[in-house]
């Protein structure tokens, strides 16, 4: 019965095939939109989690205030170099400490100006952030220690300002004062945000607070732990530190935060994963409008076969099988078009992430989940239009015209 049901399904979904194609269209867009949404945000998922893990995942990013993001300084007084000082000397276990601090502003040089980031920090931050040279060289202690006008700059800025000339003895204008090259980065492309992490300029903290800021307030501290050393007692061992320099009793909430890589991996993670389902969930809704679109479809099919229904009653067919019949028909047009989605989501994924340089993260799971998905809204949708079909009078059907 189930096979002479798929021959009879088959038979009348290939007679029109026009109208078969313009039935499924609804489900194909639905399935390719949910995979391709699920898709694209798993890549960017994916690639923020790199970008972060790339600073190491035995990293500290310590702030004043009690939580990250805006205002998150208010109320709370900033670190000073000091207190880098303290934690780099007294707490075993830690590789580097870079006391930074980072403004926006127009840089000039070679008659051309560019708007960049001047970051201010130590020959520290260059390995809390993976850096390396191209060519030149870092900062000399002296130049720290005294805030010599000296800079790094990113290939960004080789390239905007400098048309990719050689740099170094160049000078660079920064606001109110120049510095000279002394080294230039290696190359090091977009972060997760689309953050050119090549358009920077590097300059001593001393230099920055002196000549930029103006006063000696450090917003932002990255420790480095060495690798085997136990990252939870060093973060507690950096707390009651800071705690103490900060003169907090026991009663007294932190005023500062403490942020581990992995915390932010998992934060972040998890901040794309609900965005990247509610984008599903939202691109699910064309699957629904596919079914309603299918259900339609077959109403129209069964007026048009009214009288063919009632010749197959009439002649003995059992209202389960006309049942069955239209309901293998409903389920096999909504697996096909969920078959041409899965199809279309995988070109249209690889495409834009392609285009968007994202990771191609596929997810057989999701691919699963829709078509399956699609099956469904062939029975749900296709129940009503089989079981109208399944319910008419033989007479009646007969003498339709």
């Amino acid at each position: 019965m189930i096979g002479n049901a798929l021959l009879l399904a088959l038979r009348q979904i290939f007679r029109n095939p026009m109208r078969s194609m313009l039935t499924v269209l609804g489900i194909v867009i639905g399935v390719a939109a949910v995979i391709t949404m699920v898709t694209i945000g798993n890549g960017a998922t994916q690639q923020v989690r790199d970008q972060i893990a790339s600073l190491g995942s035995d990293t500290l990013m310590i702030r004043p205030g009690q939580r990250m993001g805006p205002g998150q300084s208010i109320g709370a007084p900033s670190f000073k170099e000091s207190d880098a000082e303290a934690i780099a000397s007294q707490i075993a276990g830690i590789k580097e400490v870079a006391p930074s601090r980072t403004s926006s502003t127009v840089v000039v040089a070679n008659g051309k100006n560019w708007s960049t980031t001047v970051v201010g920090s130590t020959n520290g931050y260059f390995d809390v952030n993976n850096l390396t040279l191209k060519e030149g060289r870092f900062f000399e202690p002296s130049e720290t220690r005294a805030g010599s006008a000296v800079c790094v700059i990113g290939q960004t800025i080789q390239r905007e300002v400098f048309d990719n000339k050689p740099v170094l003895g160049e000078l660079l204008r920064i606001k109110g004062f120049s510095c000279r090259v002394v080294g230039l980065l290696d190359l090091k492309g977009q972060s997760g945000m689309g953050v050119d992490k090549d358009d920077i300029v590097i300059i001593p903290l001393n230099t920055f607070q002196r000549r930029l800021s103006g006063n000696v307030r450090v917003p932002l501290i990255t420790v480095a732990v060495q690798p085997g050393s136990d990252i939870d007692r060093v973060k507690e061992s950096t707390r009651l530190l800071l705690r103490e320099r900060r003169s907090l009793s026991s009663g007294d909430l932190d005023n500062f935060n403490i942020l581990d890589t992995s915390e932010l991996i998992d934060t972040i993670s998890k901040t794309s994963e609900v965005l990247t389902m509610l984008l599903g969930a939202v691109a699910a809704v064309s699957l629904l409008v596919g079914g309603i679109g299918i259900m339609n479809i077959m109403l129209v099919s069964v007026t048009e076969r009214t009288r063919e229904i009632g010749v197959r009653l009439a002649i003995g067919a059992l209202e389960r099988e006309v049942l069955l019949q239209f309901l293998i028909e409903s389920i096999m047009l909504a697996c096909f078009g969920g078959l041409l989605g899965v199809i279309l989501a995988l070109g249209a994924s690889i495409a834009i992430t392609h285009f968007m340089d994202v990771p191609f993260v596929f997810s057989p799971m999701i691919n699963i989940l829709a078509f399956g998905f699609a099956a469904f809204i062939g029975i749900i949708f296709g129940f009503f239009p089989a079981r109208r079909a399944a319910k008419l009078d033989p007479i009646e059907a007969v003498r339709h015209e």
